[in-house]
């Protein structure tokens, strides 16, 4: 009879533990990123036109920091668990703005910022189980 250890992760199963550890660097990453670009903004002559650019390429950044985690510990199918950690932090992201923006809706950016979580998932999926 084979011993198995507790903490080993079953390679290609979905494993919400990793997930979850790798949404929390993603998103710890895209804070402290838009820290540093409210105070760019706040004490330098840069105005505020920069805002909806910066928040889409931290956002991207975030989530394929997420998608590179997840990928380096899961080890197999990096595009596809870089695609649900992408969708995943892009959801988690609708619901912040559905519960704390009234008016909120869900329009062509939102499906725009879905499709734009999946694919850089993908690709920091992707470049994750490559990286070893």
């Amino acid at each position: 009879m084979r011993n198995i250890k507790k903490n080993t992760v079953n390679l290609g199963y979905f494993n919400i533990r990793i997930y979850g550890r790798g949404l929390i660097r993603g998103y710890t990453v895209a804070l402290i990123l838009f820290l540093l670009v409210a105070v760019l903004i706040t004490y330098s002559s840069v105005g505020e036109h920069i805002i909806p650019l910066s928040t889409s390429i931290i956002m991207i950044i975030g989530i394929v920091f997420s998608a590179m985690y997840c990928s380096v510990k899961l080890r197999s199918k990096g595009w596809l668990h870089g695609g649900i950690v992408g969708l995943i932090f892009v959801l988690i992201l609708i619901i912040i703005s559905k519960a704390f923006i009234s008016g909120y809706s869900f329009d062509q950016i939102t499906l725009y910022k879905m499709i734009l979580g999946l694919g850089a998932g993908a690709i920091g999926g992707m470049l994750g189980v490559n990286i070893k």
